[in-house]
């Protein structure tokens, strides 16, 4: 049931995002696909990150995050902060596409858009924990193409798609 279910969820496309985070736990970063909006009132996003994680602890214990949605041109960072390079955490959040944003976390400055906010909830699922955020602050750039994630591997979504679905 577990193969099938992965299986199946390989079939289900989404956006690749970078879930940055900063406090008195660390800085750190990872990519995510498991974004979803909640309620825009108020404007309310859950993130699922695995509880086995190193970084999960870093998460709920800075309490605050950003969700940076990447373009197709930003590949390379989905690549870095999912592990598949031999680049560390501080190299990761120390290149000049980085600045700090409101809430002091790293915020991709060429992002399509970048969600800070606050971790008001918490559920545990299976492997996973749901965090339920409270955004503070949104900057839109609509600009470049998106970047899915499907079947397994990045793919780019057309801007014509990407600024249909923005309208």
């Amino acid at each position: 049931m577990q193969t099938d279910f992965r299986n199946a969820m390989a079939t289900l496309s989404a956006a690749v995002n970078v879930i940055t985070t900063a406090g008195p736990h660390g800085r750190a970063g990872l990519t995510a696909s498991a974004v979803c909006s909640v309620t825009d009132s108020p404007p309310t996003v859950l993130v699922c990150i695995n509880r086995n994680s190193a970084l999960h602890p870093v998460f709920v214990g800075n309490g605050k995050l950003c969700i940076n949605i990447l373009s197709a041109a930003q590949e390379d960072l989905a690549r870095q902060f999912a592990g598949m390079t031999e680049m560390d955490m501080a190299q990761r959040l120390a290149q000049p596409c980085w600045h700090n944003g409101n809430a002091d976390v790293p915020v991709l400055g060429d992002a399509l858009a970048s969600l800070e906010g606050t971790i008001v909830d918490s559920k545990s699922v299976g492997s996973h924990n749901v965090l339920f955020v409270e955004l503070q602050h949104i900057n839109l750039q609509h600009q470049g193409e998106g970047l899915a994630y499907f079947a397994r591997r990045f793919h780019r979504l057309p801007r014509e798609v990407t600024t249909a679905i923005a309208a």
